[in-house]
């Protein structure tokens, strides 16, 4: 369904060009829920709001983002206005995206409105019957969004992004500012929503494992690693992979040394070398994303040349 090839996305600023983004390629497939891991700043939603188009005029795009086999880099403002929300849906990360002034409901029948010709009494229907559904409760739809807990309000971006009953959701850290037991109920929630693909970015990595089929790794604007969910809660690949699961509190909380370098002046050959205790004089050289049956990595321990 979704295929991203090369894709570059660059930043000019004063200092130089940012490489958010540099050189990414995956795929994911329909009913598929791929989740990207990766500490902040390692150009996760960058990569998200490239698919949707919603970058700043500072963003320099290039590479493929195939959707249904239309390259969404190539297409005009008019026709990827018709993309968003119906065909792609967008959960933002902050809850402030919701509107004050203006009810939920009305704020999850605005997409239904935009895109589809139903009138009024039936989108309001809907949007009834779906937060009944998600748990919200149909008699609701006519609250501000000051009513409503974080896990109400989370459960609502929810709700907007589904109710135009879109090809692939495209959810941007929707644990965000959550506690633990808040957290579990946003896992239910997307466990709800069913066999809809996903794409979900996230630096909870508890969240990743409960609700993902396939885990992607970014690290400094790169993918690193791929990995079904399983296998790579049990056995990562990457060195960098490894030190994200044992900085969890339950795999000992050791954090991983040093920090993430410059995305304007990234160092040559692979990003992670000045972190890794496996580095030798051969990741000076980027690495290739290796093939391990049906797994990647981007790292030379397993280069078999």
């Amino acid at each position: 369904m979704l295929e991203i090839e090369d894709l570059k996305v660059y930043f000019r600023t004063n200092a130089g060009k940012v490489k958010a983004v540099d050189g990414v390629s995956f795929e994911v497939k329909r009913g598929e829920r791929f989740t990207l891991i990766g500490e902040s700043g390692s150009g996760k939603s960058v990569l998200a709001q490239a698919i949707l188009r919603l970058l700043p005029k500072n963003a320099e795009v290039s590479g493929k983002v195939l959707f249904d086999g239309r390259n969404l880099i190539e297409l005009g403002e008019e026709d990827m206005r018709k993309i968003r929300g119906r065909e792609i849906a967008w959960i933002p990360q902050s809850q402030s995206s919701l509107n004050p002034v203006l009810t939920v409901g009305f704020q999850c029948a605005e997409p239904v409105i935009e895109h589809f010709r139903m009138d009024r009494r039936s989108v309001f229907a809907k949007v009834v019957r779906l937060f009944e559904f998600l748990g919200i409760g149909g008699n609701r739809v006519e609250n501000y969004p000051h009513q409503f807990s974080g896990g109400m309000r989370q459960r609502v971006l929810v709700a907007m992004g589904i109710s135009a009953d879109p090809k692939l959701i495209i959810a941007d850290e929707p644990t965000k500012g959550l506690d633990a037991s808040k957290r579990s109920q946003i896992v239910e929630l997307f466990e709800k929503v069913g066999d809809k693909t996903m794409l979900i970015i996230t630096h909870d990595l508890n969240f990743a494992e409960n609700l993902a089929d396939k885990i992607a790794v970014m690290y400094c604007g790169k993918i690193v690693e791929v990995s079904p969910t399983k296998e790579f809660f049990s056995e990562p690949l990457h060195p960098y992979s490894r030190g994200l699961l044992d900085s969890l509190p339950s795999r000992g909380l050791k954090p991983i040394k040093g920090f993430q370098p410059s995305m304007i002046n990234p160092p040559k050959g692979c990003r992670f070398r000045d972190r890794c205790e496996f580095a030798s004089e051969r990741c000076k050289s980027e690495p290739p994303l290796i093939n391990l049956n049906g797994r990647f990595v981007r790292c030379w321990l397993y280069d078999r040349r």
